[in-house]
């Protein structure tokens, strides 16, 4: 439950890697961007935060999956009964245009299946977390000092999915792109729906958008990789909402043989 020790930890993590990405996010009006070998961009602040979170959650003794680690073979994470995943800075595209949607994400997997999450909004001090067991997710926000304003765990922060019958559906969408998949999902839902309402929003937060009640679905047909989605995922499930593999039609598994994700869907 909410006093397990590994939660708070990774709260703390998630807290003070953000505190380090702000330092480099606000130390200058540019960002120096380098290219990971998968094309992907990579900042000082990356590495900031993945040092941060990696020595917080090393002394859980729970195996670490990282965006910015060396990857363990399967051969030997199959036998993983638990194991973290992370992403120290979801949103390196928010990040480098400097909008302050970028998040840090920390979950914990348990047989392929996500059981706590933590999202960190650096920017704007928002704190999301999820535990599946209890079947119950928080926001939280943080003063100036990036401090907890009360205890964790708090009913008065919980969360939950919008529960009113719907005439407009609101479909989270991504900033940067909409792809001839989700334009088909969206035209099938029109069919249900008198009007569709697009929300967008960068990072793991478009998770965050429907667990809060804030938005209705969340359609992901491009590609996502565990670390981008493990955290939300924990919370969008505690929220009491489904994230369903497009491929199994099952809820999306976790420290799988390949990494990437297929397609999904959040919706209740």
């Amino acid at each position: 439950m909410q006093n397990k020790p590994s939660y708070q930890t990774a709260i703390e993590a998630a807290i003070e890697a953000g505190k380090a990405i702000l330092e480099i996010y606000n130390a200058s009006e540019t960002i120096e961007v380098t290219t990971k070998s998968d094309d992907s961009p990579l900042t000082a602040a990356d590495q900031a935060s993945n040092a941060v979170i990696n020595s917080y959650l090393k002394d859980t003794g729970i195996p670490i999956i990282s965006e910015e680690n060396k990857q363990t073979d399967y051969a030997v994470r199959k036998e993983w009964g638990k194991c973290w995943i992370v992403d120290p800075l979801d949103g390196t595209k928010e990040f480098i245009k400097k909008n302050g949607e970028f998040t840090v994400n920390i979950a914990l997997c348990e047989e392929g299946s996500p059981i706590f999450g933590v999202i960190y909004v650096p920017v704007s001090r928002e704190l999301f977390y999820g535990d599946t067991a209890m079947g119950m997710a928080f926001k939280s926000v943080l003063d100036k000092a990036h401090h907890l304003p009360k205890s964790l765990f708090d009913a008065s922060d919980r969360i939950t999915p919008s529960g009113k019958d719907l005439e407009t559906l609101r479909v989270v969408g991504s900033r940067s792109h909409m792809n001839a998949e989700t334009e088909a999902y969206i035209n099938s839902m029109k069919k249900q729906f008198n009007h569709i309402e697009i929300v967008s929003k960068g990072s793991s937060l478009k998770f965050c958008l429907v667990a809060e009640g804030l938005a209705d679905v969340y359609p992901r047909y491009a590609p996502t990789m565990e670390w981008d989605t493990a955290a939300g995922s924990a919370i969008a499930e505690a929220a009491g909402l489904q994230v369903i593999a497009q491929d199994t039609s099952q809820p999306l598994k976790y420290n799988k043989e390949n990494l990437l994700n297929p397609h999904f869907l959040v919706c209740k």
